[in-house]
């Protein structure tokens, strides 16, 4: 099991243990405004993608690493990266809209990113987000991505509209 420190974070495996706080954030309409398969409607639905979450760190290669992200020992919300067929890797977030405007999701995607370079040898990554989710998309900006496309069709499980999407990219 692989842990990350960063100045004020520590990321460590998602597992059961944190069903309950990843409930609180991944069932919230607001927290989840901009995401394609949230908001969690029921807990099981929690219950399972933690599930997967936990089996995926069991195996010797996992396909994608997802990590709770601690601040002050308390769990806040998950970062990821999700291991692709051509070696590329692509990235993901959220936090607990009770931490935004921290710097914390920054902080813990850059680490991540570090760490995808140096232990899974990924050098090109990914990242998709809501065009209106400025938040998101200046994280990308500031990790140093740049954005690749733009495309219609977007939507979000929370949304009755279409959306446009953004990629944006990375090679280092």
């Amino acid at each position: 099991m692989q842990t990350i420190h960063t100045e004020r974070l520590m990321l460590t495996p998602l597992g059961m243990k944190y069903l309950e706080t990843v409930h609180e954030y991944a069932s919230d309409p607001e927290n989840t405004e901009y995401m394609l398969c949230l908001p969690n409607e029921t807990i099981e639905e929690t219950k399972e993608f933690v599930q997967n979450a936990q089996l995926e760190w069991a195996k010797d290669k996992p396909s994608f690493y997802e990590f709770a992200i601690l601040y002050e020992k308390q769990h806040i919300g998950a970062v990821s990266i999700y291991l692709n067929e051509d070696a590329s890797g692509e990235l993901g977030w959220i936090i607990n809209k009770r931490y935004w405007r921290q710097g914390i999701t920054y902080e813990a995607a850059s680490a991540l990113l570090q760490y995808a370079k140096k232990e899974l040898n990924v050098h090109h990554f990914i990242a998709h987000c809501d065009s209106e989710n400025i938040a998101s998309y200046k994280i990308m900006e500031k990790l140093g991505m740049s954005r690749t496309g733009a495309s219609g069709g977007r939507k979000n499980r929370g949304s009755e509209e279409e959306r446009t999407e953004y990629v944006y990219e990375l090679h280092i």
